[in-house]
């Protein structure tokens, strides 16, 4: 998991140029360019290329902390949301729909259990 690869870094000594952790999306980044140059897919490749090109220009440490913490309040509210419609299916009786709910509840939990798992180190 990348953000949990970039909170690793931030105890790893800093360069003058790029931090570590700015490193490490980099070069995630950069390794999906090269999976799309390896497939063949131009507009894929395209749409890497300028997403590099912003993250170069406004990658720090506290953007990427932010973008962590970010991801687990997105997480945090799915949650929330998916519990609202197991209950609402439970209200209704709808037995067709509790299977699905709680299963998306349950995807839902993971998603926030791995986007917490960079904020507990």
């Amino acid at each position: 998991m990348l953000c949990a690869s970039v909170l690793l870094a931030y105890a790893a000594p800093v360069s003058a140029a790029e931090s570590r952790a700015c490193a490490i999306k980099r070069s995630d980044i950069e390794s999906q360019i090269s999976e799309a140059q390896a497939r063949g897919q131009s507009q894929e490749l395209r749409g890497l290329q300028r997403a590099l090109r912003a993250y170069l220009a406004k990658c720090t440490d506290a953007s990427l902390a932010r973008e962590c913490d970010d991801r687990f309040a997105k997480a945090q509210r799915e949650v929330v949301e998916r519990e609202r419609d197991l209950l609402e299916a439970e209200r209704k009786g709808d037995a067709g729909k509790l299977a699905s709910r709680r299963a998306k509840l349950e995807e839902a939990r993971s998603e926030l259990a791995e986007a917490q798992k960079p904020l507990q180190r």
